[in-house]
Parts: C-alpha cells; sequence; structure tokens
C-alpha cells in the first residue's frame, strides 16, 4: 500500500512551490485583482467520505498473535481531519457522498443522531442525501409506517433538523407536485467560501433509491436523472459567484486501478453512474466529483475531472488538491492532485506501515506501533470518543445478549457468487414460511458469521435492516419472470435462493438466467402456483423487481411478518429448530454456462 503521508506531503511540497511572495492581504482573504495576481495560487484540500454507515466505531480484527488491529472509526478519523487542517490552514473543505447511518447497532439504535453528532463535531460543510439515509422510516421503531398518521420521511426529516449542515440532493422531488421537497431546507445546493474562494457544491442521489431502500419510505419522491439536475444546479451556482463547483454524489464508479489516475480504461461502465452523469455534462461544468454508493476506491480524472470515492465504513478518507487562481477565479487544473483512499489507522505495523487487517492477518510478525500522518503522531480524538460513549454502551449490552444458537463451522457471504451464508439465509426464510422457494438479496448480508456461540451482536452485523419475511404467491412463469430480474443485471449479483436450482451465463446482463429447475431437477410448471418466501424489501419491489411485484394482485403479496419475525428472528428460529446448531449448506444452487472472460463479471 503506498503511504498516504508521502503523497500528502508532494502535494504540500508543491503548493510551496507555487507559492510565490506573501503579500499584504490577510491569510485567507482574496483582495484586489493586483495583490490577488501576486499572492498565488489558493490551495483548497477537498476531503471527501462516503458510505460512512454508521461505523462510528473502528473496525477491529484479532490478529493470529491475539493482537488487535483496529482499522478506522469516527475518532481515528477526527484525528486525520485535524491534521488536514493543520496542514491548510482555512483551506480545508470536508463533504460526504451520502449513506451515513445505517448500518451498525450504535447507529441504528439512535436512528442515526449518534453519526450527525461525529458531523457536527468534524465541520462537514455538506453531505449527499444517499438512498439508505430512508431506511428508517418514521421516528420510532418501526422502519415503515403502520398507520396513516406516520411519516415514512420522519427519521430523516429528524436528521436534516439535528444537523448543523446540509444535505443535499439537487434531483430529488415530490411526486405529486414536482417540487423540491420543502423538508430539505435547501434547494440540493450550497455555497461555501473557503479562503475567500467560493465554492459551489450540488448534492446528487443514485436514480435506483427506490429499488435499494424501502419503496414505501419514498414512494412520495422521485429521483430525476443526475446530468441535467448536476447542470442545472452548476448554472444556478455560477450565477451566484461559485468560483469552483463540487458534485457531492451518492452515485459512484468502478475503476479498480488506482496507480495511474489519469488512466480510465479500467473503469467498469456498466457500474459507472458518476461517469455516466460526467458524459453528460459540457465541459468544465464541475471542477471536482467526490462520489459514493458503489463502496468502491476510486482516484481517476475523467475528462478532465477529479473523481475520488472509497469503500466506505469509515476506513478511509478521499483527498483533491484545488489550486485556484486570485486573478481569474478559475481553477488551475494542471496543478490538482488526488489521492484516493487514505486509510485511517491509530496504529500500524511498524514494517508496513498498514492497518490493513486483510493484510496483517497473512504476516508471520507484527508489531504495532502509533501512526504518523503528515510529520505527527495520529490522536483519536478524545472528544469524539466521549461523545459516543453512551450510545456504545447501550450498543454493547444489546451486542451481547446469547442467542443461544452456534454455527458449526465459519459462514461466509457473497455478492458476485453463491455463497454459504446465503443459502443458509435462503433456507432460513423458506423454512419460516413454509415455502416451496425462498429468495434472498445478496446486499442485505452484510458481514460473515464466525464458528461457536453466537451473540445478538454477531447476526446484527449480517442482517443491520430490520426487513421482514414476505411471501408471494406466484405461478411457475411469474417465478421465472421474478428470477429473471433478480439475475439479470450488470452488477452481477447473485441472489441466494432455496428450493430452487438456477444455471446462469457467466457474464453478468441481460438474459443471464438460462434455467430453472426445483430442487432436486424437477422442472417449473409454469401453471402451478408456488409460495414464495422473500424479504420484505424484495416483496415491495426492491433490487429491481417492481416490474413483477406492481403486476401482480393485492391478494397475491401478503406483507404481513410472517409469525411476526424479521429476518434475524427467522435465523434464530432456524438455529433453534435444528438443536441450536445451525446447518452449513452445500454449495451447487448455482450453476454456470459459457467460458467467456467478463469484465466485473462472475469467475
Amino acid at each position: 500500500m503506498r503511504s498516504p503521508r508521502l503523497v500528502l506531503v508532494a502535494l504540500v511540497a508543491l503548493s510551496a512551490a507555487c507559492a510565490s511572495t506573501p503579500s499584504s492581504t490577510p491569510p485567507g482573504v482574496v483582495g484586489s485583482t493586483a495583490s490577488a495576481a501576486s499572492a498565488g495560487p489558493v490551495r483548497l484540500t477537498l476531503v471527501g467520505l462516503n458510505d460512512f454507515h454508521g461505523h462510528v466505531e473502528p473496525g477491529r480484527t484479532v490478529l493470529k498473535d491475539g493482537q488487535v488491529v483496529e482499522e478506522g472509526g469516527a475518532a481515528t478519523l477526527a484525528a486525520y481531519v485535524a491534521r488536514l487542517r493543520a496542514d491548510n490552514p482555512g483551506g480545508v473543505l470536508l463533504v460526504d457522498g451520502g449513506d451515513l447511518f445505517q448500518g451498525t447497532l450504535p447507529s441504528n439504535l439512535t436512528e442515526g443522531a449518534i453519526v450527525v453528532d461525529v458531523y457536527n463535531r468534524l465541520g462537514v460543510a455538506a453531505a449527499a442525501i444517499g438512498n439508505h439515509e430512508f431506511d428508517y422510516g418514521p421516528v420510532g421503531p418501526a422502519s415503515m409506517p403502520k398507520g396513516p398518521g406516520e411519516d415514512p420521511l420522519g427519521a430523516l426529516k429528524a436528521r436534516i433538523q439535528q444537523a448543523r449542515f446540509p444535505m443535499l440532493s439537487a434531483n430529488l422531488r415530490d411526486a405529486a407536485t414536482g417540487q423540491r421537497p420543502a423538508w430539505t431546507g435547501n434547494d440540493g445546493t450550497a455555497l461555501v467560501t473557503v479562503k475567500g474562494v467560493k465554492v459551489g457544491l450540488v448534492g446528487l442521489t443514485t436514480e435506483s433509491t427506490p429499488e435499494s431502500t424501502n419503496p414505501v419510505n419514498v414512494a412520495s419522491l422521485r429521483f430525476l436523472p443526475l446530468a441535467p439536475a448536476a447542470l442545472e444546479g452548476a448554472r444556478s451556482l455560477r450565477a451566484r459567484g461559485a468560483d469552483v463547483v463540487v458534485v457531492v454524489a451518492h452515485a459512484g464508479a468502478k475503476c479498480p486501478d488506482l496507480k495511474n489516475p489519469h488512466d480510465t480504461s479500467n473503469c467498469d461502465r456498466g457500474d459507472s453512474e458518476i461517469l455516466s452523469m460526467l458524459d453528460g455534462l459540457p465541459p468544465g461544468t464541475v471542477d471536482a466529483v467526490v462520489a459514493g454508493h458503489t463502496h468502491q476506491a476510486v482516484g481517476v480524472f475523467y475528462r478532465g475531472v477529479p473523481v475520488i470515492e472509497t469503500s466506505g465504513m469509515a476506513r478511509s478518507l478521499g483527498v483533491v488538491e484545488l489550486y485556484v487562481d486570485p486573478a481569474s477565479h478559475h481553477v488551475d487544473s494542471e496543478r490538482t492532485r488526488l489521492q484516493a483512499a487514505i486509510p485511517l489507522c491509530a496504529k500500524v505495523d511498524a514494517a508496513t506501515s498498514s492497518c490493513d487487517a486483510r493484510r496483517l492477518k497473512e504476516q508471520p510478525q507484527v508489531k504495532l506501533v502509533q501512526a504518523t500522518f503528515l510529520g505527527a503522531p495520529v490522536v483519536p480524538d478524545a472528544e469524539v470518543e466521549r461523545m459516543l460513549a453512551p450510545a456504545l454502551k447501550t450498543a454493547r449490552e444489546a451486542e451481547a445478549r446469547p442467542l443461544g444458537i452456534s454455527a458449526a463451522a465459519p459462514l461466509t457471504r457473497g455478492y458476485v457468487q453463491e455463497s454459504v451464508l446465503g443459502n443458509l439465509l435462503a433456507d432460513a426464510i423458506r423454512d419460516t414460511a413454509r415455502a416451496d422457494v425462498a429468495l434472498m438479496n445478496p446486499g442485505g448480508i452484510r458481514a460473515d458469521l464466525p464458528p461457536g456461540p453466537l451473540t445478538f451482536g454477531q447476526v446484527y452485523e449480517v442482517l443491520p435492516f430490520d426487513n421482514t419475511v414476505a411471501v408471494l404467491q406466484l405461478s411457475g412463469a411469474e417465478l421465472r419472470r421474478l428470477l429473471e430480474l433478480a439475475t439479470n443485471t450488470d452488477r452481477g449479483a447473485v441472489f441466494p435462493v432455496s428450493g430452487v436450482e438456477l444455471t446462469l451465463g457467466k457474464c453478468p446482463g441481460p438474459q443471464r438466467l438460462q434455467g430453472v429447475t426445483l430442487a432436486g431437477g424437477a422442472p417449473l410448471e409454469p401453471g402451478k402456483t408456488y409460495r414464495v418466501a422473500l424479504p420484505d424489501f424484495l416483496a415491495r419491489g426492491g433490487d429491481g423487481l417492481q416490474p413483477l411485484i406492481q403486476s401482480l394482485p393485492p391478494e397475491r403479496v401478503d406483507l404481513t411478518p410472517v409469525r411476526g419475525m424479521d429476518l434475524r428472528d427467522a435465523l434464530v428460529a432456524y438455529g433453534k429448530s435444528r438443536g441450536g446448531t445451525l446447518p452449513t449448506p452445500a454449495l451447487g444452487r448455482v450453476r454456470y454456462t459459457g467460458v467467456a472472460e467478463c469484465s466485473g463479471a462472475v469467475r
């Protein structure tokens, strides 16, 4: 891993080399044209976060020798931001590309309030509204409205009121009026001044939001195409005096090769919504992009625009250094530098300067020492740690609760391949509903399960969303159509199934589903009715299933939680019904045809 300190020290050196003799203009203030011309370029440090997903605590991994390596967390993040601000006083702009809340017990128990407290402390300038910002539904424990008086946007509105920074989505509209929702408190843009430079921020939300949150909670909203909204927002900001325009988007890219930021040949255009947006904008519309949603480390100049994104979970941040000519008020693009994903480490291995647990687990010897960043030791922010303490205490008590079940072996998840844990969850859902067939969305499985006795916290990490078990009554033809919608996408996702076996084409895309049989090989009968169990998120049309769901008569869609259970309850009950031990399902429910090599495909 390349040292982030070396990259940023080089950026600082470049800034110093470019500076000329200081003028009498006070620091951070752009003076007259004559004095500005002698002042040299203004350096702005754009710091990007994305897909925080409530990870206020560091990720912890026990190494072979018993040492615990930590990655990220809010207190360490605060330390890195403080060092960046010390390096460029008054010149740092911290923004977030969305999905701030959903994903951890400390965050979910407070409906994201603890995350907003942290972001207020960090001095975040703005955040995009992500698809998972809508997950909590009304204020309170229910994740969707249960009566006419409950607001499906209530929890999000409470977080917007709490935040001392704007939450932005320029492509968000009220479905009934076509207007921007008043509850956001803005038009999807914000204008801030940094070192005398007016910086415009345009927020965007992925168009796929209705498919990637509970559709009920966003039924009153529409998510417009990104490029027109970005263009309108940028033009409005320029008209209001913006010298620099930055898009902060919960829409991302997949450009896995970080070695050469000017090489875009490795970018997967099937999973790069933000690059498609840039293709639709005239040159010069925006000066930088902080992206999100795809959980991919990205650091690329696309059509001359620097684009950064991290893998999320508060384990890294991205930086773009912009230099603004004080006379022309334009970004000097030749000076722009970026760093895609700077790891957030309080301690690192002395030999490798890394806190990457996957890497350190393979090393025969690890010596953890205090990390340094920009020439100073990294000291986690004590005030942030104090702020987190009450929420973490409550979460610890809930997490430690034993469930009375064990895993006989490690149960691992997958997204673009069949997985043992996915099969187990599909079996549990099917068993709970006494169904013929079950389907699970792979994006809802967020962690692996270790062997041994399990606690609530371990199961919660796997299933952090409060989805329940729903049931559809489908003909054989409709069931095949459901599976086609689940598998025939460009994302390459493989949905865990139970009760059926699938044959898929090697490459993601249309017509990927080649065959469906019942478990054991019997064919589906087109006219026969099958009882199909699945998470209510899917039964409401999530993950692209809406075309089939909306065609079904209401009496064949039962959203009432089966036996009152959410998915966590279903998994625990399944284990208890088998003597307290979760079985380890065999693989083989998904087979592949073809041998073609596919970009970003299943391998």
